[in-house]
């Protein structure tokens, strides 16, 4: 059994990206082919709601998605916008959707508690049931219907995102992933040039094929099959022709790259992602993150310097978490020897208004560290013991404790 949890444990990262990617609902109503798509996403209303939710102004979003979804009493993919956009509020408001976060392993293993409001929770839980309820109904009024197909598997995939990031819960994660995958290639079975559903089968491709068949078996997918190459393929066509998720295979196909240290190709993706929506503060923060994991310290400390800049400037983000920015710059930082510098930011990070309890106390401890390189002990314990303290987060408390005992010497 331990060799099986070693084998989940490193494997896992990718079925991660995998199920946030899948609700990652940074979707468009494109302006290529028009008829391969619900007809709601072709109004006026629906694309202005989304362009609200491109700048991040979740709250809106939601207002605009609500009022959308009473005027459509029948419409699944109406239901799935709203959950949308509370699963993102959400997500963003626990520091959850900084791909630094679930990018690597250690997501695997870490004790954050996330703390979901339960009226928010609940309400997510009752739309994704609703969204699913009437699916089954349209599907099984009409099996061609393949607006109601693609409206199940995005219902699922959206769940399946917020499953993973606010309870880990894996496992049933990756088996919603993949009926989103199945709903998705029902679809395309009724209509071949319905290329929005090739997203979630180009996830799932690439998942899969990152996966050892002994996971498979143990999350009840062993009979599926794989290609990394074909997923990255099939999000490339849902990116090029897609009605509603054409920028959210895009942020699939980036972070797919990043996972796979194809750093140049991802910082290509994510370039294009803010030149087209320059207001969207997590995709100037992913360029950055991407920039600090090419490996181009110099280049990304301006980066974060950037996002910084614009977060400050009033009214050019929604409401920019920048405690990730600071964060990431002062592990940037601290990379390029700049010690001094990524003490400061860390504290900036821990300090900044509404940051969570978890991104809070793991900066308080990055911070301790470098105190510590910096040979300041008073100013390590410090950090170390707020770190530690009773009460909220844990997740960094271990290892504050340890360096309270002795000085942290690492890099």
């Amino acid at each position: 059994m331990n060799g099986i949890k070693a084998i989940a444990q490193r494997r896992w990262s990718i079925v991660l990206i995998y199920v946030l990617a899948c609700g990652c609902a940074f979707g468009a109503a494109g302006t290529g082919q028009v008829t391969h798509t619900d007809p709601i996403n072709l109004t006026p209303e629906v694309r202005a709601a989304h362009e609200r939710f491109y700048v991040m102004d979740y709250d809106g979003a939601l207002r605009e998605f609500e009022a959308i979804q009473r005027a459509h009493p029948d419409s699944a993919i109406a239901i799935d916008y709203v959950q949308m956009s509370l699963i993102f509020r959400e997500l963003y408001r626990q520091d959850l959707l900084d791909t630094t976060y679930y990018a690597h392993n250690s997501f695997l293993t870490s004790k954050r508690e996330v703390d979901i409001p339960e009226a928010a929770r609940e309400r997510i839980e009752s739309l994704t049931d609703e969204a699913i309820d009437l699916c089954d109904k349209q599907i099984k009024a009409n099996p061609n219907n393949a607006n109601a197909w693609f409206a199940r598997g995005y219902a699922r995939g959206m769940h399946a995102a917020f499953i993973t990031l606010a309870d880990h819960s894996f496992v049933a994660a990756a088996r919603q992933g993949f009926a989103s995958r199945s709903d998705s290639e029902e679809v395309l079975k009724i209509d071949p040039d319905y290329a929005d559903a090739k997203m979630a089968i180009g996830i799932q491709q690439f998942a899969v094929a990152s996966l050892p068949r002994l996971l498979r078996m143990m999350i009840g997918i062993a009979g599926v099959t794989g290609s990394k190459e074909k997923g990255l393929a099939l999000l490339r066509e849902s990116a090029a022709h897609g009605i509603v998720t054409r920028v959210e295979s895009r942020t699939a196909l980036a972070l797919f790259l990043r996972h796979d240290g194809r750093y140049p190709e991802a910082i290509v993706v994510e370039r294009g992602l803010v030149e087209e929506y320059p207001r969207d503060y997590l995709f100037n923060l992913e360029l950055a993150n991407l920039t600090k994991d090419e490996g181009n310290g110099p280049e990304a400390i301006a980066l974060y310097k950037k996002v910084i800049a614009k977060g400050l400037t009033p009214g050019y983000f929604v409401e920019p978490r920048l405690q990730m920015a600071y964060f990431g710059l002062a592990d940037t930082q601290r990379g390029q020897n700049e010690l001094a510098e990524a003490a400061e930011n860390y504290l900036k990070a821990a300090a900044y208004p509404g940051s969570s309890d978890w991104l809070r106390k793991r900066a308080q401890l990055s911070a301790g560290q470098v105190f510590d390189l910096l040979h300041e002990r008073a100013a390590a314990v410090k950090q170390y013991e707020l770190a530690a303290a009773a009460g909220g987060d844990q997740s960094a408390a271990d290892a504050a404790r340890r360096y309270l005992k002795s000085p942290y010497v690492g890099k």
